[in-house]
């Protein structure tokens, strides 16, 4: 009777297939599959989460300082108000643009008035391409997840599926009732593999618009406070020259 029992037990055991069953019977090599395509899942998501905040914040620190820049005010007048905002990217490239200017005596030297431009789109250029780069920081992560999960998802199902062949040749039963758990259990890590991949490539894809955007808009400032500037100094070489 107690034989009778086990047997039971072993078949509702193979006929369970609910996800922690599922993964229990796997082998091992399929496991360690599976825990790595949930590892990056839980890791994706984590990025994905922090990159959605920032952004939202970034565009809105940016909102705000572009309104100041527009204001009216002297650049001059609005450095002071910024030069220990180093919150916000669009605030430390105008920040490193305008330290250089001020290096250069601020563009009051007649001679190297104009002179000093070059330098000036140098200091917007490496501050622009740093803030890019630290907008850019995990993306890679995404990147290599949304490419790489599906395989090792399809590694992990290969295997089992072997092991749930040799399986079916020892005991030379084809019933769908012993097939079915073994197939079950490998497709299983395909499933994970897409559910790793599948939101990395959609977050990924939405995260690079948003930085190449975000990108954009630095670039486009960046003309214009060059323009300003060109104007500026143009306006205080003048002054110089009636002087």
């Amino acid at each position: 009777m107690e034989t009778v029992t086990l047997n039971e037990a072993a078949q509702l055991a193979a006929t369970d297939f609910s996800l922690w069953a599922l993964f229990v019977r796997a082998d091992i090599v399929v496991k360690l599959v599976m825990l790595g395509l949930i590892a990056a899942s839980v890791l994706s998501w984590s990025i994905i989460i922090e990159k959605a905040l920032t952004y939202r914040r970034v565009r809105q620190q940016a909102e705000e300082f572009e309104a100041l820049f527009w204001s009216g005010d002297t650049l001059q007048n609005i450095y002071r108000q910024l030069a220990s905002g180093e919150g916000s990217p669009s605030v430390r490239v105008f920040n490193a643009a305008m330290r250089e200017w001020v290096r250069q005596d601020g563009g009051r030297r007649k001679a190297d008035a104009i002179g000093i431009i070059p330098s000036i789109e140098r200091s917007l250029t490496n501050a622009v391409a740093r803030e890019m780069e630290a907008l850019e920081h995990r993306l890679l992560f995404l990147a290599t997840v949304g490419a790489v999960a599906p395989f090792v998802g399809l590694f992990g199902t290969v295997w089992g599926i072997m092991n749930s062949f040799q399986a079916i040749a020892m005991s030379r039963d084809t019933n769908l009732a012993v097939v079915a758990p073994g197939i079950a259990e490998a497709l299983f890590a395909t499933g994970l593999g897409l559910l790793a991949a599948i939101p990395a490539v959609v977050a990924y894809n939405a995260c690079a618009a948003s930085v190449q955007r975000f990108s954009s808009r630095l670039d486009h400032f960046a003309d214009d406070f060059i323009n300003l500037i060109a104007r500026q100094s143009g306006q205080q070489s003048s002054q110089q020259s009636r002087g």
